[in-house]
């Protein structure tokens, strides 16, 4: 599969990502032959190869020539500029849909509706140019799969058009929510709101690197010096194994002093709050009391909520935690027609070979009701409807 890696070693801003992916590859002048049939007027780029802390990198930089003029932008004003443009179809969908990342972020931390927000930095000429020449290059480079490494966002404060913020500044910290941070020793914003919002809406996963065969490698320059490290960004193209993979958060206690009836409505709860999945394993504790192991699988945004249930609900005075990776099939879904109707089956894709085949729960249930029909026969129909199709 087709895989690009976003190796964010000391953070990233859009304008890295851009230089980034026109260095592993993408086309400069169609890139910027396109963001040209924008409405957007009052800058120039410039992309250059240079040398950055001892790597060879490319660099990116908008250069606005009236930047004075430049006036604050609402989400309609940036949607009329993309919907009006002449951009492929997904370049399209995927750089609004970073600006409505942004625009909500820039809201619940304000206060505000994304409809209200004033975009400020992050709706500045530079911003539209980096989102959109980042959509561009990546529909060029078209990877199947985009993944990226848990992201170091600095520490200490900025200075933006509020006044002095924390770092990760507000919008950065809710755009990451449920998106591993890696620790850093480097102080200053080491990601940038820009480059939130282009990552959390293009990759699949955070991740570790994937086992894959590379083919290609980007570096991307920012513009200011890392004091600890090379303010780069790398990317990397290649080839990877054909399976989905993504990190989650494991959950566990001990439990040996609640009555069954409280666990089960323990594992009801956080299963009606997000976790994706809870179970229990029984054990025999010290002095040979039976209990059993809560286990809770859930992302890294629901931790603090899931806990709260456990320790309100279970007499546990503690919770183990570590985050584990997972692979997966990739899954599609297909309807088929039964003697029950229509009902829905999950292909499970291993690549482009389809390696498990299952009747979707809720169809096979409603249907089996209906119809007054064992729930088996049911699922069995829609399988084999599927493999007899």
């Amino acid at each position: 599969m087709k895989t690009l890696y976003f190796d964010c070693f000391s953070g990233a801003g859009g304008d890295m990502i851009v230089a980034a992916l026109i260095d592993a590859g993408a086309d400069a002048t169609q890139l910027v032959d396109a963001l040209k049939g924008l409405d957007v007027d009052g800058y120039n780029i410039h992309i250059e190869q240079i040398r950055k802390q001892g790597f060879a990198a490319r660099q990116f930089v908008v250069e606005l020539t009236n930047a004075e003029d430049h006036p604050h932008r609402h989400l309609s004003h940036i949607k009329k500029i993309i919907d009006n443009s002449q951009l492929p179809d997904r370049v399209r969908q995927r750089t609004m849909a970073a600006f409505e990342r942004l625009a909500d972020a820039e809201a619940e931390a304000h206060g505000t509706t994304r409809e209200k927000v004033h975009f400020h930095e992050v709706g500045a000429v530079d911003a539209i140019v980096d989102i959109t020449g980042a959509m561009l290059a990546l529909e060029a480079l078209n990877p199947e799969r985009i993944a990226c490494s848990h992201v170091p966002v600095g520490s200490g404060t900025v200075k933006c058009q509020h006044g002095i913020m924390p770092v990760p500044a507000p919008a950065t910290a809710i755009l990451l929510r449920g998106v591993p941070i890696a620790d850093t020793e480097e102080t200053g914003e080491l990601l940038t709101p820009t480059a939130a919002a282009i990552l959390t809406t293009v990759c699949d996963a955070f991740e570790s690197i994937p086992a894959m065969t590379i083919d290609r490698i980007g570096i991307g320059a920012g513009t200011r010096d890392g004091k600890t490290r090379p303010n780069v960004l790398r990317v990397m193209l290649g080839e990877a194994e054909a399976v989905g993979r993504d990190t989650v958060t494991v959950l566990e206690a001990n439990i040996d002093d609640a009555p069954g009836e409280w666990v089960g409505y323990c594992v009801q709860r956080l299963m009606a709050s997000g976790a994706r999945d809870a179970y229990c394993v029984p054990i025999y504790m010290k002095k040979h009391r039976p209990g059993v192991v809560l286990t809770v699988i859930c992302d890294e945004g629901d931790v603090s909520r899931l806990e709260s249930i456990i320790f309100a609900e279970t007499t546990t005075f503690g919770i183990r935690r570590h985050r584990v990776q997972r692979s997966m099939l990739l899954r599609e879904h297909a309807t088929v027609s039964t003697q029950y109707g229509e009902l829905r089956v999950k292909l499970g894709k291993r690549g482009e070979q389809i390696v498990q085949v299952a009747a979707e729960y809720e169809d096979s249930a409603a249907a089996a009701e209906k119809h007054n029909a064992p729930l088996r026969k049911v699922m069995q129909a829609a399988v084999s409807a599927w493999e007899n199709g």
